[in-house]
């Protein structure tokens, strides 16, 4: 696809989308809080994420195929349209299952939409022009996370949390109408469709069977249980049946091959890192500011600002950069200024000020908008236009993956670490209180035995906290706090040290950076 009259148009239409996709993301990690506190299941939290994020994941190496058998515009409208019947039924759910269920509906449509953005702008721009847009692609991202925290924050203060998923409907449909216009009249890739079913299958069973040991395993059953032994083997098996299916393909979902490049291993190693530690502070952040500092849902938006901030800033900056210096470099950057975000915020306690936390979390704003176009500039530029649209959907699953991963494994470091606070420094005081014992909050603490987490929905919800005594909130409250800081404290260094990793992977990359129009091959 060449630049035409309609470009504008269209790339109007994918910054709406992208707009669109991004500000759901930041929105509800925002109201999060108050969603729990509403509808209960703290244990599973991270499920609301999970299933997002794990239908995003499996989908987008389909539609990076599917893209190129059916055309870019019927995928990228399809999948506003699923995202924006997803987003309708979320603002319904009844129940946490509900809500998660109908997370995983939306993540389809959202599988599609950042994957198919970065590869039009492929497909219209030559690769010395592309930084420029990614670039801007990653701003409009972090605009949008800017406004997002906002804006969720404003309605669950002021009306209720379901309307952070219904804001997605009129700028949704403002979105797709916009690329149906400017994609009229494209050109398909490929004209043969062949779809992989045994490999999409075996993808959605073994990363499934994953997160759900992972989920269960110390909480709902023993590690060496033979439920999760079971699960840890389901994952191992299919894992391998889907390497063989991929390798036999005739048109894989994931083509293996592209790992013989190293440019594509090491940006998508850095990119799995990366979507762990962005989507851990996302998620976990406002817990913080929320259940420990005690701020209002809006304030705790807000305070996300200075990140989105620091992110819009280094995006266009490294958008220019990137045709100036290697890959390599850019990536090493990032990944040392999450790494010390990531270490301050673990060093965070009941004494800390919101104004701290905006400190630390510029710094990890600047490390992501280096990391973010970086990724997709460096995988475009070392495939053809015929590979174009699967290596860069496999470059969003790669991150996807380490941020469904990620989510999962924080929430339960999360859940296993604040029920070991919990029996130590909280149960052994409540317990001696003659007046903790009696009553609905009697019922309560001894629910809370079972399942521990359930204490901190007290922190989360205003209607809970108004309904103790004054004088048993000052026995309760102090230790709550501290065994939520704590547990935070652990998440947020486990975080640290993965995201570190990602710089011995950087040196995959060796000396490659961006190439000149005249110097593209096509090869790998």
């Amino acid at each position: 696809m060449n630049e035409n009259p309609k470009s504008r148009i269209l790339l109007v239409g994918l910054l709406l989308g992208i707009f669109f996709s991004s500000l759901d993301q930041t929105i509800v990690g925002t109201a999060m809080p108050r969603i729990i506190g509403d509808l209960g299941g703290l244990s599973i939290m991270a499920w609301v994420t999970t299933a997002y994020l794990l239908s995003s994941t499996t989908v987008v190496p389909i539609a990076g195929k599917m893209s190129d058998l059916f055309g870019r515009r019927i995928m990228y409208v399809g999948g506003l349209v699923l995202f924006m019947i997803g987003s309708m039924l979320c603002g319904t759910s009844q129940n946490m299952t509900q809500l998660i269920f109908y997370r995983g509906l939306q993540g389809i449509g959202g599988g599609i939409l950042m994957p198919m953005a970065m590869t039009i702008i492929g497909d219209i721009f030559p690769p010395e022009k592309r930084g420029k847009w990614q670039g801007v692609i990653s701003a409009v991202f972090g605009l949008s996370s800017i406004v997002g925290p906002s804006i969720g924050g404003w309605f669950v203060d002021n009306a209720t949390w379901r309307w952070v998923f219904y804001i997605n409907l009129p700028v949704g449909l403002l979105a797709a109408i916009t690329v149906f216009i400017g994609l009229s009249g494209e050109k398909r890739v490929e004209e043969k469709v062949i779809i992989d079913y045994a490999g999409a299958l075996t993808l959605v069973i073994f990363i499934v069977s994953l997160l759900l040991g992972l989920s269960l395993g110390g909480k709902d059953y023993p590690w060496i249980s033979w439920q999760i032994i079971g699960l840890f083997a389901l994952f191992l098996i299919f894992c391998i049946v889907f390497i063989f299916i991929e390798l036999k393909a005739e048109d894989p979902i994931l083509n293996l091959h592209l790992f013989e490049n190293k440019v594509f291993v090491g940006a998508n190693i850095v990119g799995f890192l990366m979507g762990l530690g962005m989507f851990g502070a996302m998620m976990f952040l406002p817990l913080f500011m929320q259940g420990i500092i005690g701020i209002s849902a809006t304030k705790s938006g807000n305070s996300m600002i200075p990140m989105m901030l620091g992110m819009m800033v280094t995006s266009v900056a490294g958008g220019q950069l990137v045709t100036k210096v290697k890959f390599r470099t850019l990536f090493i950057l990032g990944i040392a200024l999450m790494g010390i975000s990531l270490y301050l915020l673990s060093t965070m306690n009941v004494d800390t000020t919101s104004f701290t936390v905006s400190l630390y979390i510029i710094i990890l704003g600047l490390g992501l908008g280096l990391i973010m176009p970086t990724i997709t500039l460096a995988v475009q530029s070392t495939f053809s236009i015929e590979q174009r649209a699967v290596a860069t959907s496999a470059t969003q699953f790669f991150r996807s993956i380490g941020s469904t991963l990620g989510v999962t494994i924080l929430g339960v470091v999360l859940n296993n670490r604040s029920a070991t606070i919990l029996d130590e420094s909280f149960f052994p005081i409540t317990d001696k209180i003659a007046a903790l014992q009696t009553g609905a909050l009697g019922t309560m603490l001894q629910n809370a035995h079972n399942d521990p987490q359930s204490l901190f929905n007290t922190l989360l919800s205003p209607e809970i906290l108004n309904k103790i005594p004054s004088q048993l909130q000052q026995i309760m409250i102090p230790p709550l706090k501290s065994a939520l800081a704590d547990s935070l404290h652990t998440v947020f260094f486990v975080c640290t040290i993965i995201v570190l990793l990602g710089i011995p992977a950087s040196f995959l990359l060796g000396e490659s950076k961006i190439k000149n129009k005249t110097k593209m091959s096509g090869k790998k």
